[in-house]
Formats: C-alpha cells, sequence, structure tokens
C-alpha cells in the first residue's frame, strides 16, 4: 500500500519519511528531519521522536496528546547556519476535540555523528 506520507511532500510514505523512521538511515538536512518528526507525531510514533531529539534537550519519555488530528504542515524556511547547525521555521495544523489550532514554530537542529537531530524551538 502506497499511502502518502503526511510531511506533505506529495510522495508515497515509504519513499518519504518511511526511509528514515526507524530505519537508522540519516536524513539528508534539518527540512527533512522536521518532516520526519511531524510525520511522527500523525502516525503517534514516539520512538522515532525520541530517537531524533538531541541528548541535551530530550525528555525522558513521551506521552502523545490523545485525539491529537494533525491536518498538516507548512515549512516556511529551511536555514543552514553552518555544516553541524540549522535551523526550520514550519507551521503544522492541527485539531483536539473540535478546535482547530497552530503551532508555529522555529526550531533549531544539529548534527552529529552524520545524524540530524531536533534541540529546541522557539513558538513565532
Amino acid at each position: 500500500m502506497n499511502e502518502a506520507c503526511p510531511c506533505g511532500l506529495g510522495a508515497a510514505f515509504e519513499a518519504c519519511c518511511g526511509r528514515y523512521m526507524g530505519t537508522g538511515v540519516a536524513t539528508p538536512d534539518a527540512e527533512s528531519l522536521m518532516r520526519s518528526r511531524y510525520t511522527a507525531f500523525v502516525r503517534g510514533d514516539a520512538a522515532h521522536l525520541l530517537a531524533t531529539w538531541h541528548a541535551s534537550t530530550r525528555p525522558r519519555s513521551l506521552e502523545l496528546e490523545p485525539g491529537l488530528k494533525w491536518l498538516g504542515l507548512e515549512v516556511k524556511r529551511h536555514t543552514s547556519l553552518d555544516a553541524t547547525r540549522a535551523e526550520v521555521e514550519f507551521v503544522a495544523r492541527s485539531r483536539l476535540q473540535g478546535r482547530g489550532q497552530r503551532l508555529h514554530e522555529r526550531s533549531r537542529f544539529v548534527r552529529e555523528d552524520g545524524h540530524w537531530f531536533y534541540v529546541d524551538g522557539d513558538l513565532l
């Protein structure tokens, strides 16, 4: 089954974010990691979220909001600061108990040993 990837690029899940989730395959850039993390939220994959969170800021566990439905992702900007640091600004829309929500964030990422990791972000 070739379901569409939730990240919004229009590709099939397995050819898009699915190739990075639980496989050990490194994303080529911070935007790809951010898209795979959004997809993990959509699919309820807390393991991928924790595995791609930098150890310096990663929580011990992660409880995903039950009943939260993710509706779409828009990447506004991907900025490479240097070979090991990048920022991604995005808007993710969701609905919880019939109420629409919008998450607008500028996220920071670092690259270590060939893998990108989410560090933290600022809500905009």
